[in-house]
């Protein structure tokens, strides 16, 4: 039986105007070096809902440290970051990996496809998300805590 058209499509997902912009940057520069990496960036922005201001703080976006199961029994928390802090020993995995551009953008209980080096295709299906430390929800919430002058 031939699978269903619908069986690796895309979530819908949201990043903001930040993180597109720098993303798209990144993307851009790196399109020389490593082709493959640059394309699945742009891709996966390409799709993607922008945001002008927050985010839901289970949302993946840059900084985030994310939970996820595969369908190899993965069962990992990383935290996704640019390429010059990535670690893979630190759990830090870089947006150009194949899993840090699946990821971003995606929220808690969402599943999506991705392509291994490889060429064999996998599911990931995010678990839970932390908002980054210097989340773009922070300086909100911390507002709504202060006294009215």
């Amino acid at each position: 039986m031939a699978p269903n058209k619908n069986t690796h499509r895309k979530p819908a997902i949201m990043v903001t105007q930040s993180d597109h912009d720098r993303l798209s940057r990144l993307a851009d520069a790196h399109a020389n070096r490593d082709p493959d990496a640059s394309e699945e960036l742009l891709a996966e922005l390409d799709r993607v809902r922008v945001q002008d201001g927050n985010i839901a703080a289970d949302v993946v976006c840059m900084g985030s440290t994310l939970r996820f199961t595969s369908d190899l029994g993965e069962d990992r928390t990383v935290t996704l970051v640019f390429p010059g802090e990535a670690d893979i020993a630190a759990g830090k995995i870089s947006i150009l990996t194949p899993i840090g551009a699946a990821s971003i953008g995606l929220s808690a209980g969402q599943s999506i496809h991705w392509t291994a080096r490889d060429g064999r295709v996998h599911r990931l299906t995010v678990e839970t998300v932390q908002a980054p430390a210097e989340s773009p929800a922070a300086p909100a919430a911390t507002a709504e805590l202060r006294p009215a002058s």
